[in-house]
């Protein structure tokens, strides 16, 4: 993939991006959840977008959670784990 190629893909996704935003907000009641796959790794965070902060955030990269691999059954494994996080500190929505 040349440069222009790469470029024009990253427009891409930035346009899809933007327009899901305009759509999607998160609040402090019910937060916005994004996720966020690269070739080795998941990252979930959970935003209240009102106030501009990250409730929760958790990746297969903590110690916690290293034993997670990057596989769909795997994925299942770190949303379980969210979850119970978002449980613990009372986010039920």
């Amino acid at each position: 993939m040349g440069r222009s190629a790469a470029q024009a893909k990253r427009r891409r996704w930035l346009r899809r991006k933007l327009r899901i935003r305009q759509r999607v907000s998160g609040t402090a009641e019910r937060p916005r959840l994004t996720v966020y796959k690269s070739n080795r790794y998941t990252y979930v965070q959970v935003v209240d977008d009102l106030r501009g902060h990250t409730l929760m955030a958790a990746s297969n990269r903590e110690r916690a959670l290293r034993d997670i691999d990057n596989s769909v059954a795997g994925a299942a494994r770190l949303g379980a784990a969210v979850g119970e996080r978002l449980r613990e500190r009372q986010i039920t929505e």
